[in-house]
């Protein structure tokens, strides 16, 4: 399996310069609680550099727990994984790692900056198994039957059309494929949005029943957020 830890100069430089800027642009985030106002997050992404930083933040991985959440994904070499709102590559990257060579990552972003972002780390770090899609707000942009698992972090608020979202990832995924609904639990936290903008975990467990989706497994593990598993009803229809 190929290596994904090789020095990287220009992506380490961009890093830094993000992290000035991070500083510069978003002096209300505290030092050790980033929570933002909806005014603040708003600003945040408008800057697409200080918000790579803000992603990459090594304090992230503290809730985040990346590892963990790899790890209770039990993937399998050769999967196909669409990560919807892959922003920096964060999980992208991680996700590669487990599905080999013969699998694929389609890391999906709105936002040109991200998918340039993403592009150079793929050059750095000379993986072969992440291909970045540039999509449109309510549209992935995949192929029919060709996803194993839609990987969701910290995304499905900022989508507008959720009904219309789900319809075209029922079609785009295989017929044993998983979902994967990883948000902030609606509630005043220590990171993430401000509570309005989230979405309750009972709302996304019954948004996902109502469009054909079943919840197959719920862990319990991360500080902040929820994280769902969910595959196709039984007899629901594509």
């Amino acid at each position: 399996m190929r290596s994904y830890n090789r020095p990287r100069r220009r992506a380490m430089k961009t890093l830094l310069v993000s992290a000035v800027l991070l500083c510069l642009t978003a002096p209300a985030l505290a030092q050790d609680s980033p929570k933002l106002s909806a005014e603040e997050m708003h600003r945040l992404h408008q800057n697409s550099k200080a918000y790579i930083a803000f992603l990459e933040d090594p304090k992230r991985d503290e809730y985040q727990k990346p590892h963990e959440v790899i790890m209770a994904l039990d993937l399998k070499e050769g999967e196909r994984i669409a990560d919807i709102g892959a922003g920096s590559g964060y999980f992208a990257f991680r996700l590669a790692r487990h599905v080999g060579e013969t699998g694929r990552v389609y890391a999906v972003d709105v936002n040109p900056d991200m998918i340039i972002h993403m592009n150079l780390a793929i050059r750095d770090m000379s993986v072969g198994n992440v291909t970045t899609i540039l999509a449109p707000p309510d549209d992935p942009l995949l192929a029919d039957n060709s996803i194993d698992r839609f990987f969701i972090c910290d995304t499905w608020h900022h989508i507008e059309n959720q009904t219309k979202y789900l319809g075209l990832m029922k079609k785009m995924l295989k017929p044993t494929g998983q979902v994967v609904m990883i948000d902030f639990q609606k509630r005043e936290l220590p990171v993430g949005p401000p509570p309005g903008m989230k979405i309750p975990r009972e709302d996304v467990i019954a948004q996902m029943r109502t469009n054909g989706f079943q919840l197959l497994k719920e862990h319990a593990f991360l500080p902040y957020q929820y994280f769902l598993v969910f595959t196709r009803a039984a007899g629901a229809s594509e």
